[in-house]
């Protein structure tokens, strides 16, 4: 019998949770498609799982409804332009090309994301739970827009990629732009955009310097104090 490390164990477990809250929100958004003003109970019940489970992922019924129909407006379009894009062009721009139909998602829902938040800014951190409030479909969708890049990224520069890029692409940087700097909706998605671009050209053009000398790490990126 093989021994799985902690790392494996974590993301199998992280893995299954992924599986089971797309499970959920999957059969919350097929009883909205059908006219359905769904309960926690009949979204459980279509998603073999218990009430329990649904809970685990989704504090109310209200933050899990309000996430099912961000995705069905969404997903879809995300989709079509990760095939549009196709295997042309520099990788990098691929990249770009896919992540701005994932930004102008957010830009599109904007006001049902504000909603979402608000719903989520005050569950616990990470640390003291089983795994992440949300952001698990937002995570793929970068993680597909990634794939141009693979062979140029190693794992570790993928994943430190995928964090910088999780900060700048979605709601919160377009909320903060509008509220902190004042900023038109427009010239808002525009600054991320900037943001994406400059952070996939430091990914890609960059030597990773060593860790610096009593750095901490946490997951092989070094951080300081």
């Amino acid at each position: 019998m093989v021994d799985l490390s902690e790392a494996e164990q974590q993301a199998g477990r992280y893995r299954q949770r992924r599986r089971t809250r797309t499970a959920i929100v999957e059969a919350a958004t097929a009883l909205l498609a059908a006219g359905r003003d769904p309960s926690v109970a009949e979204v459980a019940e279509a998603a073999e799982v218990s009430r329990r489970t649904v809970y685990m992922h989704f504090p109310t019924l209200e933050h899990l409804l309000i996430d099912a129909t961000l995705g069905a407006l969404s997903q879809g379009a995300v989709d079509e332009a990760i095939t549009a894009v196709g295997s042309q062009g520099r990788p990098a721009d691929r990249t770009v090309a896919m992540i701005e139909e994932v930004v102008a998602q957010s830009a599109r829902t904007l006001a049902l994301g504000r909603s979402l938040l608000r719903l989520t800014v005050d569950q616990p951190p990470v640390a003291d739970r089983s795994g992440p409030v949300r952001g698990y479909r937002r995570v793929q969708w970068i993680e597909a827009a990634l794939e141009p890049l693979r062979e140029e990224l190693d794992e570790r520069q993928r994943d430190r990629l995928l964090s910088a890029l999780t900060t700048v692409v979605g709601w919160e940087a377009l909320i903060v732009l509008q509220d902190l700097r004042g900023q038109a909706l427009d010239d808002a998605v525009a600054t991320v955009l900037w943001t994406v671009r400059a952070l996939i050209s430091a990914a890609t053009n960059a030597t990773d310097p060593p860790p610096r000398s009593g750095a901490k790490t946490r997951g092989g990126v070094a951080h300081g104090d």
